[in-house]
């Protein structure tokens, strides 16, 4: 995925800094440890950064987390209802279990989407 680096996309896609990319945002990297899924540093540890440009920044990401859950739903419909010739109530069951079992990916998705919506990569700020 090296290849997206510098890409707005790269960050959103790996959670690391939209700033220098060189840094994940989250302190846990398995967003499946609830307690933690939502927990991030506060500043970037290679470039400095602060993730939380202000109080309740990330509550924004909510109105991501809306389009972000109707993208996975739409795609589990798709796929079991078109390609698998499930029936309506099974695609229903499907979808529901999808939107149960992304919920930390989609927080963190969210989060990731929103803050590289204020911030740009700045190729002066990494390493390579």
């Amino acid at each position: 995925m090296k290849f997206l680096k510098g890409h707005k996309l790269y960050s959103i896609l790996t959670g690391t800094c939209p700033v220098c990319q060189e840094e994940s945002m989250f302190i846990d990297p398995n967003p499946y440890h609830i307690s933690n899924t939502l927990k991030m540093h506060e500043r970037c540890g290679h470039c400095g950064t602060k993730y939380k440009i202000e109080p309740s920044f990330f509550y924004g990401a909510m109105y991501v987390s809306y389009g972000v859950g109707i993208a996975f739903a739409v795609t589990t419909f798709v796929l079991v209802y078109y390609l698998l010739q499930m029936s309506l109530m099974n695609s229903f069951y499907a979808i529901m279990a999808v939107i149960i079992l992304t919920v930390p990916i989609n927080l963190r998705l969210s989060r990731t989407i929103w803050i590289n919506l204020f911030m740009s990569y700045d190729s002066k700020k990494t390493n390579s």
